[in-house]
C-alpha cells in the first residue's frame, strides 16, 4: 500500500474520530450535572437569531479565507472546490489530533495528492504554520496592553491557579516564539545551515537515533525554502492579510455567540477577543485530539464572567458550530477525496480500517 495512503488511512480512522466525540460530550455533560444545570438547556430559547446567524455567517467567511489563503499560496493552482476539499480535510485533522501536533503531516499529504509536488506542499503548510503563529506572537503583547491585565480570568481561579495559568501562557507563548523564529531563519536565511545544524547536533550520541530524522526534515527545509524564493510582494502581502482575516474571524464567532445571550459592550468585545487569543495559545499545548474535554473545562473560567447561567450552553454551541460539524464534514469528504487521489480500492480500505 502507499505510504501516503497508509498515513491518511491511520490519521483518519474511526477511532481517531470517536475519541474526541466522546472526550468532547463526556466534559459537555459534566459541566451540566456537576451544578444541577440540565434546565439550563432551555436558556437556548432566549437566545438572539440574529446573534446566532452572524456565528454561522463569520465561521462560513472565515473558511472561506481558509480557502483563499490556500489557493494564493498556491499562486491558483488549487480551485476553489479542491482547496474546499484541503480546507475541511485539514480541519478534521486538526480535530482529530492533540493541537500540539496539528494537522501539518495531514496537511502535507492533501496537497501533494491534489497534484503539487512534495517540496511545494511542505513550503505552503510550513508558510501557513509561520503566518498563524506570528499573529500569535504580534497580538498576543497587544492584548495585554490594551487590557491592562485584564485578559488573564479571575473568574474561578484562585491565586495559585492563576499564578498557575498565567505559567501556562508564558511558556506556551516563548514555546511557540522560538519555534517561528527558528521556522522563519530555516526557512528564509540559511536553510543548509540549519540542516548543518540539525546534522551536527545529530551526531552527539545523546541524539544520535534521531540522525535519520533530522537528516529527511534539514533535506525538506531545504526544498521547502527553495520553492518560496523569488516570491513577490503581492503573494506575502495576500498571505499575511488573509491569515489575520481568518484568525480575526475565527475569535469575532464567540463574541457573536456571548452577544446571543447578555448585552457586551465595545470595551466588553474587545476583552472577549483578547481573552480568547490567550484561551486558545494556552490550549495550543493541549495533549487530547482538538482539545477535546480540555476547552469544554477551561471555558467557564475564561467567558463565563460575561455569560453568568449562559456559560455552559454557550460552550456546548461554541463547539457544535465550530467542532463537531469538522467531524462530520470530514468524515464525508473523506471517502470521496481518497477514491479521487486513490482509487477505489482506497475507499474499501478506508471503510474497513
Amino acid at each position: 500500500m502507499d505510504q501516503n495512503k497508509k498515513t491518511i488511512l491511520k490519521n483518519f480512522s474511526p477511532i481517531k474520530v470517536l475519541i474526541p466525540v466522546f472526550l468532547g460530550l463526556g466534559a459537555t455533560a459534566w459541566l451540566f450535572l456537576k451544578d444541577d444545570g440540565l434546565d439550563d438547556l432551555k436558556g437556548i430559547t432566549q437566545a438572539n437569531i440574529w446573534w446566532l446567524a452572524a456565528a454561522l455567517l463569520v465561521l462560513l467567511i472565515r473558511d472561506v479565507g481558509y480557502m483563499y489563503r490556500i489557493r494564493s499560496l498556491t499562486d491558483k493552482f488549487l480551485s476553489w472546490r479542491n482547496s474546499l476539499d484541503v480546507i475541511m480535510l485539514w480541519e478534521f485533522a486538526s480535530a482529530i489530533t492533540p493541537s500540539v501536533v496539528g494537522g501539518s503531516t495531514i496537511a502535507t499529504i492533501l496537497l501533494h495528492k491534489e497534484g503539487i509536488p512534495l517540496g511545494k506542499s511542505l513550503a505552503y503548510v510550513m508558510v501557513t504554520a509561520v503566518l498563524d503563529n506570528m499573529f500569535f506572537i504580534l497580538a498576543a503583547p497587544i492584548a495585554l496592553l490594551a487590557t491592562q491585565g485584564e485578559v488573564f480570568p479571575t473568574f474561578g481561579f484562585g491565586g495559585s491557579d492563576l499564578s498557575a495559568l498565567k505559567t501556562a501562557f508564558y511558556i506556551s507563548y516563548f514555546l511557540i516564539a522560538i519555534y517561528t523564529f527558528i521556522m522563519i531563519y530555516a526557512l528564509f536565511v540559511r536553510p543548509r545551515a540549519f540542516k548543518w545544524i540539525l546534522l551536527k547536533l545529530t551526531s552527539l550520541k545523546l541524539f544520535r537515533k534521531w540522525r535519520v530524522n533530522a537528516f529527511q526534515h534539514g533535506n525538506e527545509i531545504v526544498w521547502a525554502s527553495q520553492q518560496l524564493k523569488g516570491k513577490d510582494f503581492n503573494y506575502w502581502a495576500r498571505a499575511i492579510i488573509s491569515t489575520i482575516f481568518v484568525w480575526c474571524a475565527r475569535y469575532f464567532l464567540l463574541n457573536c455567540l456571548i452577544a446571543a445571550f447578555t448585552d457586551v459592550t465595545l470595551s466588553e468585545h474587545l476583552l472577549i477577543i483578547s481573552r480568547n487569543l490567550i484561551f486558545w495559545i494556552v490550549m495550543l499545548v493541549a495533549i487530547t485530539p482538538g482539545g477535546a474535554g480540555i476547552v469544554e473545562m477551561a471555558f467557564p473560567s475564561f467567558f463565563g464572567l460575561f455569560l453568568g447561567g449562559f456559560s455552559n450552553i454557550v460552550v456546548v454551541l461554541y463547539r457544535l458550530i465550530t467542532y463537531y460539524p469538522y467531524l462530520v464534514l470530514g468524515s464525508i469528504v473523506l471517502p470521496r477525496w481518497i477514491a479521487k487521489v486513490f482509487g477505489r480500492q482506497a475507499v474499501e480500505d478506508e471503510v474497513k480500517v
